[in-house]
């Protein structure tokens, strides 16, 4: 039976072992193992906080992993990073990364994708963009507050240590109940900055979203104002004062017609307020109309007996004849 012997076990153990210390070191470095991947360039001004097998993010997503960073030359005026990519994911070639530090010290390339048909293929660079992102400007304006913090609760914890071997344990447990509370206020102050979930990035995403759909109805905006400043132009032609001042004059006039028709000034006025002149005039056309029934009935009373013959000496008429606008007393009508 062939034997194998323990230097040959030795050695291939030992092998085995460097082979996966090269395999878990390069794994470190962001070279992945069993995916398949491409590599782009990007060129950085300052790389400060970014560090090889650092994550390459497009929108929250991990793609990728920072390869290798090497000088463009002995003044070392930019550094070239080299970007180990992962996803097939397709990247305009108009596309801009920036590195994006967050407030709780993490490094990450970020890659804002572009609009472009067109997309990078291995071994392309990608545009860069030097300016600081919103957080990153955030950051720069926290941290000295953060270090100045961190500073005074350093001093604070020596004296309150100094202090609380003088205190008896109920107040020790006081101190301890604070700095739990500290504690617990330190954890809610990171929920709040990071920069993935936290209130404050959140808060600062919504605030770009609003901007960017101002801008993107700039031109509807400025439409609308031309249409309001037309119509108070065409308001401030109308007028407008001297048309309520004519109004309000007839509106007057109206009320003085209305109040003079109200009173017993005027003949309009007497006919609607003045009953006594109703019935005068109600008479009247109750005695016109028993005169002309009366000449239809015996007009030889009034032609002296000239056209009709005889003249007629009966009595005249004292009771008008029924007819459309006369209704008879029953009495009358049962004669």
């Amino acid at each position: 039976m062939f034997k194998i012997s323990n230097e040959t076990k030795v050695g291939v153990l030992t092998a085995i072992a460097i082979t996966l210390l090269i395999l878990g070191f390069n794994f470190l470095k962001g070279k992945p193992i069993f995916e398949k991947t491409f590599k782009v360039y990007t060129t950085f001004k300052s790389v400060e906080g970014l560090s090889v097998s650092n994550a390459v993010m497009i929108n929250g997503l991990q793609v990728g992993k920072v390869y290798e960073m090497r000088e463009v030359d002995a003044n070392l005026s930019a550094v070239v990073v080299t970007l180990n990519l992962s996803k097939n994911i397709n990247i305009p070639d108009n596309s801009i990364a920036h590195i994006s530090r967050s407030l709780l010290g993490n490094t990450t390339i970020d890659i804002d994708l572009g609009n472009a048909t067109s997309y990078i293929k291995n071994g392309d660079t990608i545009h860069t963009n030097a300016e600081m992102g919103l957080l990153d400007q955030v950051k720069g304006s926290l941290d000295p507050s953060l270090l100045k913090i961190n500073t005074a609760l350093g001093s604070l914890d020596s004296v309150l240590k100094l202090i609380g071997a003088v205190f008896d344990p109920t107040t020790q447990n006081n101190f301890q109940n604070i700095f739990a509370n500290l504690a617990v206020s330190t954890a809610h102050l990171n929920s709040l900055l990071n920069t993935q979930t936290g209130a404050l990035a959140q808060t600062l995403g919504n605030l770009g979203s609003f901007t960017g759909n101002l801008k993107q109805n700039n031109d509807t905006i400025t439409a609308i104002f031309a249409n309001l400043k037309q119509t108070t132009g065409n308001l401030a032609n109308l007028e407008l004062e001297q048309t309520l001042t004519k109004l309000q004059s007839t509106v007057s006039e109206l009320n003085t017609t209305l109040n003079k028709i109200n009173s017993n000034d005027g003949t309009l006025g007497l006919l609607m307020n003045d009953k006594k002149l109703y019935n005068n005039l109600n008479s009247t056309a109750n005695s016109l109309n028993l005169l002309l029934q009366d000449v239809r009935i015996q007009p030889r009373r009034y032609t002296g007996g000239l056209v009709f013959g005889k003249k007629d000496k009966s009595a005249p008429l004292m009771t008008p004849l029924p007819d459309t606008t006369t209704v008879l007393p029953e009495k009358d009508k049962k004669k």
